[in-house]
């Protein structure tokens, strides 16, 4: 999957709270000094072009609306960095956190708890 850039992602934040758009109201979202019409619109068919966003006519408009979740864009971040940055090691990533103090023994038990229940539920 491709990565977005900052600009791209508070884009698609847009979407992801208020559901499809048209261009014009993405660009009243912004406070002064807004952003250009065309520079929003290019960034918009950019999202479509790389699988983010797809578009239902409505005479010469295009309403715009977002083809992947949050949800599911957050899971192939995660992916991706954990390939990028810890080899493809998840027990890399716990490990740098409860180094970190990022993550609590508390968290660490409730997250296995959460595995054992999955793996149940597979079975």
């Amino acid at each position: 999957m491709k990565e977005l850039t900052a600009k791209e992602e508070e884009i698609m934040a847009f979407f992801w709270k208020e559901g499809p758009m048209y261009v014009k109201d993405i660009v009243a979202k912004y406070e002064d000094p807004r952003p250009h019409f065309n520079t929003i619109s290019t960034i918009v068919r950019g999202l479509e072009e790389k699988g983010f966003l797809s578009h239902n006519a409505h005479g010469k408009t295009y309403q715009y609306y977002p083809i992947i979740s949050e949800h599911e864009m957050g899971a192939k971040s995660i992916k991706s960095i954990v390939g990028r940055y810890f080899k493809n090691s998840y027990l890399g990533v716990v490990s740098t956190l409860v180094k970190n103090e990022d993550i609590s023994a508390d968290e660490l038990r409730e997250l296995l708890r959460e595995v054992e229940q999955s793996e149940k539920r597979q079975s």
